[in-house]
């Protein structure tokens, strides 16, 4: 579990707006509204949260949400020490005592009695029920729940169900057009736009090979480490190799496949 509470960083994350994004999100805020964030991985998701919490100088409590994750460890546990035994609020807790961002992401990775817990503070009531307790909390004005999930990986065990998608208000989103995630990639990956540009033209190569069925394609975040270690010197197959190719498939053929297109473009 990633807990952190990036609302008052000493420097913005950087985000590189894609379209109206930060005006719907910050509207949902306005008007109380949690959000469900959809797309693929690496598209820039957490890092758009991360923005928003900076830009509305609000608390975020980040969660990553697994097959283990349970509702008690959104809301918290009575712990047992030394000094007898304390209640200890979960990030979710912490965000509502605090008016901040909680934040879920991968949020159909967690068991299904997460979304027990996540009803009624995304709907009109805005409560979170602390049953161990005996607390029921109102979620002041500056609270807000969003969830990210990616469509992809979504099967009949682990889709959101339609109760709980049509609590939120959606964005999805999707890579960036070339342009925009060249200037990505330099500025994430400290190099000089002509190489982020030929490292994202080599993204876009790979991700037109669906026929290689691959689980995922090259994500804006794997070209960003490719172009970081051609940045520093790395030679261009190597970084390719190691950044695109191999966390893409443990196929042999297939990552064979990827590096024909990778040879094409640094050959």
């Amino acid at each position: 579990m990633d807990l952190s509470t990036p609302g008052h960083p000493s420097a913005e994350p950087f985000y590189q707006v894609q379209g109206n994004e930060q005006t719907l999100f910050e509207q949902a805020w306005r008007h109380r509204m949690p959000v469900l964030i959809k797309g693929p991985t690496g598209c820039g998701k957490t890092r758009f949260v991360q923005h928003m919490a900076h830009r509305l100088n609000l608390p975020l409590y980040t969660v990553a949400c697994h097959d283990d994750l349970s509702a008690a460890d959104l809301i918290g546990r009575h712990l047992i020490g030394a000094q007898g035994t304390w209640w200890q609020d979960g990030p979710l807790t912490r965000a509502v005592r605090e008016g901040g961002i909680c934040y879920l992401d991968e949020v159909v990775e967690a068991r299904q009695d997460t979304a027990v817990v996540l009803h009624p503070l995304a709907d009109d009531r805005r409560e979170l029920y602390l049953e161990r307790t005996g607390e029921v909390l109102q979620a002041p004005p500056g609270f807000m729940l969003v969830v990210s999930y990616n469509p992809g990986y979504q099967n009949l065990l682990k889709g959101m169900k339609p109760s709980t998608r049509q609590r939120f208000a959606a964005l999805r989103f999707d890579y960036p057009a070339a342009a925009d995630e060249a200037r990505i990639v330099a500025r994430e990956a400290a190099v000089d736009l002509a190489l982020a540009t030929e490292v994202v033209t080599l993204g876009h190569a790979l991700r037109r090979l669906d026929q290689h069925d691959l689980d995922e394609v090259a994500s804006t975040r794997l070209l960003i480490f490719t172009a970081r270690m051609i940045g520093a010197g790395m030679p261009p197959r190597e970084a390719c190799l190691a950044c695109l190719a191999e966390p893409l498939s443990d196929d042999v053929q297939t990552v064979a496949a990827l590096m024909d297109v990778v040879d094409v473009h640094f050959g």
